[in-house]
């Protein structure tokens, strides 16, 4: 499923954040969102989820504006996955992962529902916590529990907002993989994202923010030190390994 992305602009209390933004992503593709911090990342995901409603532009999935996408019908396209998500709520994850079916339902969960998330917790190997509460379970298990939710939506398209934040490495790792194997099903993901060796392994176009616009974007080329240094302030060499790009950070500049 394409998304299209024409020059979208979006401010805060009158401040620019996104500015005349233009994307092109293609079914499969995992697109990693990169940029230093304020540089309109997090913006940019909402945005194609219509949490933010841009100012100016438009964004279109397979040629047709999201705008004229009722709620229900955005999230059997679309699943979104924020930053961060606790719960305060004795919910267990079982129940948490069927809330993705919402757009699916018509008053409770039919037997298709429960088969879908049961089918999910089992891709996800997640069996063993299934019944326990969120609360309760460890930051890199909830970060799967709310992929998980967003999976149950059976969407076309995935959008992950920093989704390795806070993690370890295991668990970072585990995270990514498991977003690559469902692009290899056919979903599309757009991951913003801080750890530019995460991306070069797992990515295979970046856009690269910076205050707010497209500095560049493409396929691996765009993390050279040509582009990183100057948005990123820092100093960087790269070496190749086994095909992906490995950025050693030097000094700031």
């Amino acid at each position: 499923m394409r998304i299209k992305v024409n020059g979208i602009q979006y401010s805060y209390n009158s401040k620019p954040v996104l500015q005349d933004v233009s994307l092109q992503i293609e079914a499969g593709d995992i697109l990693g969102v990169v940029g230093p911090n304020g540089s309109g990342k997090s913006t940019l995901i909402k945005c194609l989820d219509r949490i933010l409603k841009p100012q100016a532009g438009s964004i279109l999935i397979d040629g047709e504006d999201i705008k004229s996408l009722n709620m229900n019908d955005l999230a059997k396209k679309v699943g979104y996955v924020p930053q961060s998500e606790g719960s305060k709520f004795p919910i267990t994850v079982f129940d948490v992962i069927l809330m993705g079916r919402k757009p699916h339902l018509n008053w409770k969960a039919s037997d298709k529902d429960l088969e879908i998330v049961a089918n999910i917790i089992s891709l996800l190997d997640i069996e063993e916590i299934a019944m326990r509460e969120v609360g309760a379970i460890s930051g890199g298990q909830r970060q799967k529990v709310i992929i998980a939710r967003a999976l149950a939506q059976e969407p076309d398209i995935i959008l992950l907002d920093e989704p390795t934040s806070n993690l370890d490495l295991r668990h970072q790792l585990e995270v990514l993989n498991l977003v690559k194997e469902q692009t290899e099903n056919g979903i599309t993901a757009i991951v913003s994202i801080h750890d530019l060796n995460l991306a070069s392994r797992y990515c295979d176009k970046f856009a690269m923010l910076k205050e707010g616009v497209i500095y560049a974007a493409g396929g691996p080329e765009v993390l050279h030190p040509e582009n990183i240094e100057p948005v990123y302030k820092v100093k960087v060499s790269t070496i190749n390994n086994l095909g992906k790009m490995v950025i050693i950070p030097e000094c700031p500049v």
